[in-house]
């Protein structure tokens, strides 16, 4: 899929990734060429894989990068939000690896520790990875093949310091990442307090959810603070849900 028809498919998703409107003279953040031919690599592998493994009922491109690709990186810079001058047209290019040294100063040295439990197909986690690479990733899938799929893409679109874990997640050490994701994920309730066990102190649930779900999600995790529930773009019914766990004293 060519790149600039996704980026057209996406720009809904990121011109929406701020809470507060844009100051004046500031853009919304895009992705970088380089961003965006990972994006259209990773979809080719997810149709030829498709054929072989159920990784997604959808066959369509355009509605692989709205659904898929678009809610993730929703969450993402929801999660991870950008400095948008240090990412934004093409008339900042020169002035592009001065903005970017700027924007690394103003983030915290340690790596943030994401994990994406039931990661499938690699929704949400690897588009986080491509907006932020500097996470560290790891992807908690049982499924053997799901997960081999996973090595492939981490391989085709050189991804570094991305674990893949094709074990249950109830069997990781507890309290170790600073940001988990859950997208799609089959019996939500049972899942959920799992989930809740691999955060870090101050650590962050993010949860792709429809909005059916919302009070099944507050009410089995009560002692997480919750953000307002944020609509995804271009849907009637699904929501980015941030849950956030209390320091411990």
């Amino acid at each position: 899929m060519h790149p600039a028809r996704i980026a057209e498919l996406l720009q809904p998703f990121l011109s929406n990734c701020h809470s507060e409107p844009a100051k004046a003279g500031e853009e919304p953040a895009v992705l970088s060429a380089a961003q965006l031919q990972s994006i259209s690599t990773y979809i080719d592998l997810l149709l030829h894989w498709n054929t072989r493994i159920n990784l997604t009922a959808i066959r369509n491109e355009e509605e692989i990068v709205t659904r898929h690709f678009g809610e993730s990186l929703f969450a993402a810079s929801h999660l991870f939000p950008r400095v948008p001058s240090a990412f934004s047209a093409p008339s900042a290019v020169k002035s592009l690896d001065v903005d970017v040294d700027v924007a690394e100063a103003r983030r915290p040295t340690a790596e943030p520790r994401v994990a994406d439990l039931g990661s499938g197909a690699g929704f949400p986690g690897v588009p986080i990875k491509l907006w932020a690479p500097k996470i560290s990733l790891t992807l908690i899938e049982s499924n053997q093949k799901k997960a081999t799929f996973l090595r492939e893409i981490a391989r085709a679109l050189t991804l570094t310091n991305v674990n893949i874990q094709n074990v249950r997640a109830e069997t990781l050490p507890l309290s170790t990442f600073d940001v988990v994701t859950l997208r799609a994920v089959e019996r939500l309730p049972k899942v959920l307090p799992i989930a809740a066990s691999l955060l870090a102190p101050s650590g962050r649930l993010a949860l792709l959810i429809a909005s059916n779900q919302l009070d099944a999600a507050r009410s089995h995790l009560p002692n997480l603070s919750w953000d307002r529930p944020i609509p995804s773009p271009q849907s009637q019914s699904r929501l980015l849900l941030i849950g956030h766990q209390e320091p411990q004293e």
